[in-house]
């Protein structure tokens, strides 16, 4: 549940080459990638296109820590 729900964020560098499909991944993941700028991406937080937690939080992280300089 959410309350219980342990997560485990990474950030990493890739490059077109190291993608497997179209996703990114493997053919069996069910995950949506959404590539846009990184301060469009800020922007979206800003007018509520993207409120979901952990993607804040994971933005919040880059912004701060300054590793999209």
């Amino acid at each position: 549940g959410g309350v219980t729900e342990l997560i485990h964020f990474f950030i990493a560098e890739y490059s077109d080459n190291q993608r497997a499909n179209a996703g990114g991944g493997v053919e069996d993941e069910d995950i949506e990638v959404l590539e846009l700028p990184f301060s469009q991406a800020l922007e979206m937080i800003k007018t509520g296109e993207i409120r979901d937690g952990k993607t804040v939080l994971l933005l919040n992280y880059l912004q701060t820590s300054q590793l999209m300089d």
